[in-house]
């Protein structure tokens, strides 16, 4: 079956950020006496800051405020940022260009879905910044996955019906969020192995066998 329209998630599909995400998270939880762990940090894949948040206060032994958990996801925030001054094109993960050129190639259009506030500094940092017909991220929705809206608004960049996009995802909040918009999922890493994903591929470059 050949896709016209190819929707990226961003960390863990293009780029691997999933380590400066743990370890900001991790900083904040130390600080406040918060036990956290890489089990737990797993839940958090996919999930907007705020959801993640909640996650983390799970094991907290005080209620925070509203305005606190405001407070501590802006301090994790800025944490991430410093983190992300150290990415590099050698961040983009294997394939992930070659895969992006072969769709180009056979004129698939390609989008970016991303609950990511960072998606485009991410994206310049790594050189990716003008690879994509369209980009859709944090910064411009409401509800992060497993809402579909990222990638309805990535499909309507595109001028594509949702039926003719193909979600590529890594966190199974992303496929199920794919799937609420109306569009197949090929899923890579732990989202391989959620049932719902009409694919899963063992690499990205996988996904021209079934794209194009």
């Amino acid at each position: 079956m050949r896709y016209e329209n190819v929707i990226f998630d961003l960390d863990g599909v293009l780029v691997s950020t999933d380590e400066y995400h743990y370890q900001a998270w991790k900083k904040i939880a130390d600080e406040e006496g918060i036990y956290f762990d890489r089990a737990i940090n797993n839940r958090l894949r996919g999930v907007s800051r705020m959801a993640s948040l909640e996650i983390i206060l799970e094991r907290a032994e005080k209620n925070y405020t509203q305005a606190e958990k405001e407070e501590l996801a802006q301090r994790k925030n800025r944490y991430y940022q410093e983190l992300l001054g150290n990415l590099t094109t050698e961040d983009t993960l294997k394939g992930v260009r070659e895969t992006l050129a072969g769709l180009r190639k056979n004129a698939v259009h390609i989008a970016v879905g991303s609950s990511s506030k960072n998606t485009m500094r991410i994206l310049t940092q790594v050189g990716l910044e003008n690879a994509f017909d369209a980009i859709a991220d944090g910064t411009e929705i409401t509800h992060s996955k497993p809402n579909p809206e990222v990638f309805l608004l990535a499909a309507q960049k595109l001028g594509a019906k949702p039926e003719n996009c193909l979600v590529v995802e890594d966190a199974p909040a992303g496929v199920q969020a794919g799937v609420n918009a109306g569009m197949q999922v090929a899923g890579i890493g732990e989202a391989a192995k959620v049932s719902q994903a009409a694919f899963t591929l063992q690499e990205i470059r996988d996904l021209l066998n079934i794209a194009v």
